[in-house]
């Protein structure tokens, strides 16, 4: 893929045309440039613990499926029989082979064809040509990736250095376990999620209790290739704040990385606090529909106290995302007005923006917009 480099810097940029965010075709093309040629999160690694586990998944209308193979090793398969198109796992199981429930063809966990009854007058017939399709598939912590382009480069050039952060802040992904899971349909475009996410401009207006908690003039947004990295420090005590009742979050002596916001192009979001992280896959279920599927991840989940603490972590969350689903409604109805075409990005807090749409124009091949 060839890098576009932007002709037009940020204090002189405009955002995307508003067709991006309204045109079915745009997303047709996005599907297959943007989403079939990216690293997706589609599983976690507790669901695959046990050799003999398989996950069936999707790539938007994509079906794929995951093993852990008799000899240990974790693999992706596009979740379609070779006969005749069926699918070889419906859930999530433990087992020695997929079968497909059409016509009985059963695979190993390696993707080798095993068995197909009555074929044996078939001419030119050969088990060994009709494996299931591999895909490339890799992981991080609990979190699972499957990428449907074999010429994309490895997860860990993706990610580059997300994965050495996190560690030496502290955090041990390896050790979080999956607390809970929410779906959230959204009326917008899924570009208009991303948007938002990526930028803190918003805070104030926006966000009145995130805004408490952290420091907003010193939040910034650290770009890289196909990453970028929000700095939000946590905001000391005011006198007569107290923790628990006015704040959720006290500031360390190293504060500028008490929260940590990593986002991967193009829909994957990491958010870390100091006692959690979540994840945050954004998916388009239409031109103006976009499922955003969140999970909180825990060290200790615990008991008692514990319990309670995460479960307010959650709630504050999900606060946070029910003014987000309001923001990104309005804004979609005000990308329809006859009104609109474009606006520009403030340079001082919207680089993060930029370097999306960036890349959002360079995976589509779009020049000179």
């Amino acid at each position: 893929m060839t890098t576009i480099v932007p002709t037009t810097p940020l204090a002189r940029a405009s955002t995307l045309p508003k067709r991006y965010y309204l045109e079915p075709a745009i997303l047709e093309a996005e599907k297959e440039r943007v989403f079939g040629r990216t690293w997706q999160l589609v599983a976690r690694a507790d669901e695959l613990q046990r050799v003999g586990d398989f996950v069936p998944a999707t790539v938007l209308d994509e079906p794929v499926v995951i093993t852990h193979g008799l000899d240990g090793e974790l693999r992706a398969f596009y979740n379609v029989c070779r006969h005749r198109a069926g699918q070889v796992a419906l859930t999530r199981g433990n087992r020695k082979s997929l079968q497909c429930r059409y016509h009985g063809w059963t695979y190993g966990l390696d993707g080798q064809l095993r068995a197909c009854p009555e074929m044996e007058a078939t001419e030119d017939f050969r088990k060994e040509d009709f494996g299931l399709m591999p895909i490339r598939v890799d992981r991080w912590g609990p979190f699972v990736f499957v990428n449907l382009w074999a010429d994309a480069p490895p997860l860990r050039d993706v990610m580059g250095g997300i994965p050495a952060e996190v560690a030496a802040a502290g955090y041990d992904v390896d050790r979080m376990r999956s607390v809970e899971r929410r779906e959230y349909l959204i009326e917008c475009n899924w570009k208009v999620y991303v948007d938002n996410y990526l930028e803190g401009y918003h805070l104030p207006i926006a966000h009145p209790q995130l805004y408490k908690e952290l420091d907003y003039d010193s939040y910034r947004v650290e770009e890289f290739r196909y990453y970028s990295k929000q700095h939000a420090p946590i905001r000391e005590l005011k006198p007569g704040e107290e923790l628990g009742r006015d704040r959720r979050y006290l500031r360390t002596a190293d504060g500028e990385d008490d929260a940590l916001y990593y986002w991967l192009f193009p829909n994957t979001m990491f958010n870390i606090y100091q006692d959690n992280m979540s994840s945050n896959v954004i998916l388009p279920m239409g031109a103006d529909r976009t499922l955003t599927t969140f999970e909180w991840f825990f060290a200790e989940p615990g008991s008692g106290p514990g319990w309670e603490s995460m479960q307010q972590t959650i709630a504050f969350s999900d606060e946070i995302q029910q003014e987000d689903i309001v923001i990104c409604e309005q804004v979609q109805r005000g990308l329809r007005s006859r009104s609109y075409e474009a606006g520009r990005f403030s340079a001082k807090r919207e680089n993060g923006v930029y370097h999306f749409q960036n890349l959002v124009r360079e995976f589509l091949g779009a020049q000179g917009e």
